[in-house]
């Protein structure tokens, strides 16, 4: 029992001394703050190249703890870093010995401890001047035409650097060339320079330039060891022969010579020239010969070059020939001369010599005077020669020109059809025989319209538009003394293609029936024959064709009838119009009426007919009149007398009591029959018919017998009389229309 008790107490005892520990603990934990950091620079922050450099960060730190924390510092140049190191002191350095250009840059430091970190401010540091540079050369004894190479560096330094190298003459101390080149990845630079012909001690110079931000460093000048020039060969001398005074047929000897460095490889070209002309070369050996008959012409500057890829030397001399007599010159009576005229050629010189008068290659006179009758083969250059020994002199050259006389030129054109108007044609004028040139004109009815030279017999070429019928002529000159000549007159015709047509009528566009209709088809100036085609609108084929050379063609109609009435148009066309483009003209109309005379006699004929189917009716009429008086003759009765003296009705009688037998109604009395009266027409015919009846008073007896006069009206209507009225109505329409 006491024993678990015992271990129980000791496990809450070590919980008790763990929970003392970390508050402990807890409470001995230090704390820290970084005051400042800062960078200083030794000696400064501008130094020489090759002057020691010391970077130091100071770090200000206050802590609790009686130990100092350690913390990080870094180090930083333009951004980047290049040192860290980890210390507990206050002050860490960074040394660079010999600072160079390439050390110059933006300096900082950081300090961080734990999770706090404090960075100096910027500090620029500058290293100026740049170290000497080292050259070295490839040799020092060079021969003319001869490569140095030098070598420039300067091995302190970083790339990029700007190397200019220089060579120099010891004696003149000049600069004789000047070198510059970058190298971008090298600290240095290896140079070629040709030794030249005036060269003999010379050196070297090299100086670096390195940029450094924003500012150049340049380093002092070095100067090389000294390099002895020899020669290539030496300077060209001439030897000429024979010596003192030449004269013109000697023989004449010039020579250009050297001496060669037994070092040299290869022979350099040697060259003789007379001005700009190259009379002796030789490219092995050490001399070059010229060797010539002396005359004049050899007189003048000659000199000798001497030359490789890289040296080239020169020496001059002047040599003098004496003349043994002059040039010859030679004259003519004139240089343009006809056919058939003198010619007159003499050479003159102020000594006896040879002579020979030469065309071309040609001698045509062993004399000094040549005369001749020229044709025009005679053309041509003219000189003189003249001899003496073995000089041989040429006079000037004197050109002859001959002129053959030109044929009379032709003229014709390249057409072989007819010319339509506005076209093109090329007229060509041609003299076959005559010297050249040829000055050509061409005239168009007399006046000179174009000029053409041509150098040769060809034909001359003019080209040309005609509208109409043209006559041309060509006139044809050349350097002859003779007039210009004339050609043919060379006639063009000129086909005029049919543009507008029209159609007219000549009188009025309303024809009177029975006149003659005549229609004008007409055009501008075009050239016949012309095809003139008549047309109706409504028909395809033409009614008329005719084929004219005239501008203009009639269409006659006599005499003409309504049924010529219409609308018409014409078409005109010549050889010149394309079938698919035929002109036509515009739309006539053309009214074809009656004459008044036909008017009258259509009226008199319808008036005849009119009185004719009247007479028909009339006679019709009276036919049934006629048959009519018989009725009231059967009706007159003596005991039923019908009407009194006054036409009055009888007393006491009935209508039918007083119908005599046999009566019609319809014919006896129309005005009793209203049904009837509807159908008949306006116009009716009323006749008054005389009866005599026998009547008996009312107090006489059967025996008694009167005679009474009774007047019957009688109105119905004829339709046979309607009908011809109604024919002559429409007959008398008919002629006011028309």
């Amino acid at each position: 029992m006491r024993l678990g008790l015992t271990k129980e107490g000791k496990m809450w005892l070590g919980v008790l001394l763990v929970l003392l520990l970390c508050s402990s603990l807890e409470g001995q934990e230090n704390s820290f703050t970084i005051n400042s950091v800062h960078m200083v620079i030794l000696p400064k922050q501008e130094v020489q190249n090759g002057e020691n450099l010391t970077l130091q960060c100071i770090v200000d730190i206050s802590t609790t703890s009686h130990v100092r924390p350690q913390h990080q510092l870094l180090f930083y140049k333009n951004d980047e870093q290049f040192y860290n190191v980890s210390s507990m002191k206050s002050t860490e350095s960074y040394f660079i010995p010999q600072a160079r250009v390439h050390n110059a840059g933006i300096y900082k430091c950081t300090v961080i401890l734990n999770n706090k970190v404090k960075t100096t401010s910027e500090y620029e540091v500058m290293v100026r001047g740049v170290s000497s540079p080292r050259v070295t050369l490839d040799k020092k004894e060079a021969i003319e035409g001869g490569v140095v190479i030098v070598n420039c560096s300067v091995p302190n330094e970083k790339a990029p650097v700007h190397f200019i190298v220089e060579k120099v003459e010891l004696d003149k101390k000049a600069i004789k060339q000047k070198r510059e080149k970058n190298s971008q990845h090298q600290n240095f630079v290896t140079l070629d320079f040709t030794v030249e012909e005036q060269d003999r001690l010379i050196y070297f110079l090299c100086q670096a330039s390195i940029v450094s931000g924003r500012h150049v460093e340049t380093s002092a000048t070095t100067r090389s060891e000294l390099v002895t020039v020899r020669e290539s060969f030496s300077n060209p001398q001439f030897h000429v022969h024979p010596e003192g005074v030449i004269i013109e047929g000697d023989q004449l000897h010039i020579k250009c010579s050297i001496q060669v460095t037994p070092m040299v490889q290869a022979f350099p070209e040697i060259i003789i020239q007379r001005d700009k002309t190259i009379v002796g070369h030789s490219k092995q050996g050490n001399k070059a010969t010229y060797s010539v008959m002396a005359t004049m012409k050899e007189n003048g500057n000659y000199t000798c070059k001497v030359e490789t890829s890289q040296i080239s030397k020169v020496s001059s001399i002047v040599v003098n020939i004496t003349e043994l007599f002059p040039k010859p010159k030679l004259e003519s009576s004139a240089t343009h001369l006809d056919e058939d005229d003198s010619l007159n050629l003499w050479c003159s010189v102020p000594h006896t010599v040879d002579f020979a008068i030469q065309k071309g290659d040609m001698n045509v006179s062993q004399a000094q005077n040549f005369t001749k009758i020229v044709s025009k083969w005679d053309s041509g250059n003219y000189t003189c020669i003249a001899g003496l020994g073995k000089v041989i002199k040429k006079s000037n050259e004197v050109l002859i020109t001959v002129c053959e006389m030109l044929s009379r030129p032709r003229i014709f054109y390249d057409f072989k059809s007819e010319v339509i108007k506005g076209q093109t044609i090329e007229v060509h004028c041609q003299s076959i025989n005559g010297t050249t040139p040829i000055s050509y004109h061409l005239l168009k009815a007399s006046n000179i319209v174009e000029n053409y030279t041509v150098g040769s017999n060809e034909p001359a070429v003019f080209k040309d538009n005609p509208t109409e019928d043209t006559e041309y002529q060509c006139l044809a000159d050349n350097c002859h003394s003779s007039p210009a000549v004339i050609s043919e007159p060379l006639v063009v015709k000129v086909i005029a293609p049919v543009v507008e047509v029209k159609l007219a009528i000549l009188n009025n566009k309303q024809v009177e029936s029975g006149d003659d209709l005549v229609l004008r088809c007409f055009v501008n100036n075009a050239s016949g024959p012309i095809t003139y085609k008549f047309y109706r609108e409504e028909d395809v084929r033409p009614f008329h064709v005719k084929i004219s050379n005239e501008t203009q063609v009639m269409w006659y109609k006599s005499p003409a009838g309504t049924e010529q009435g219409g609308q018409y148009y014409c078409t005109a066309s010549n050889r010149a119009n394309a079938a698919k483009n035929i002109p036509q003209s515009n739309l006539l109309t053309v009214k074809v009426f009656l004459a008044p005379w036909k008017k009258g006699v259509i009226a008199v004929v319808v008036i005849a007919v009119i009185i004719a189917i009247l007479a028909v009716g009339a006679r019709y009429y009276f036919w049934k009149k006629a048959k009519a008086k018989q009725m009231p003759v059967e009706m007159s009765r003596p005991a039923a007398p019908l009407l009194t003296s006054n036409n009055e009705k009888m007393p006491g009688s009935s209508t039918e009591a007083n119908r005599p037998y046999g009566y019609d109604e319809d014919i006896g009395n129309h005005e009793t029959n209203p049904v009837k009266e509807k159908k008949e027409p306006l116009t009716l015919d009323v006749e008054y018919t005389e009866v005599e009846v026998n009547s008996l008073e009312p107090h006489e007896g059967l025996g008694k017998k009167g005679t009474e006069t009774v007047y019957s009206e009688i109105r119905k209507a004829n339709p046979e009389l309607t009908l011809t009225r109604q024919t002559g109505a429409q007959l008398l329409g008919l002629l006011e229309r028309s």
